[in-house]
């Protein structure tokens, strides 16, 4: 069955949704098409809309990229953290050695021993 132009174009703002298994024109139902919004919008107005869209999009892309700087940072210095606490903990280690063996050098040392002042006046 033939269609004029003029019945396509006015069919055209619809979609034709079958029932039946017929592609028959009566047992169709017309639905209408859901209107697109850009042809509405000014191009002016979709240029405005793209460069907020990459102004936000640069100012997430910066924020993203200093965080994960930031994130990095904090990795090196919770590393340096644990690294300076093993010093720490090398180090007490050592002085109390130190300590030890000074204390057993001054008590087998006669020049550090306690001397009774009482006895060498007699």
């Amino acid at each position: 069955m033939a269609r004029s132009r003029k019945e396509e174009e006015k069919d055209s703002a619809f979609t034709n949704i079958s029932l039946t298994d017929d592609i028959d024109d009566s047992s169709r139902i017309l639905y209408p098409r859901p209107k697109s919004l850009l042809p509405e919008m000014m191009n002016a107005d979709m240029d405005a809309v793209d460069a907020e869209n990459q102004v936000e999009l640069e100012e997430k892309t910066r924020l993203i990229n200093q965080v994960l700087e930031l994130q990095h940072t904090l990795e090196d210095l919770s590393a340096r953290v644990d690294a300076v606490k093993e010093e720490n903990l090398k180090l007490k280690s050592e002085n109390q050695v130190l300590g030890q063996y000074i204390e057993n050098l001054m008590s087998a040392s006669s020049v550090f021993q306690t001397t009774d002042t009482k006895s060498k006046r007699k």
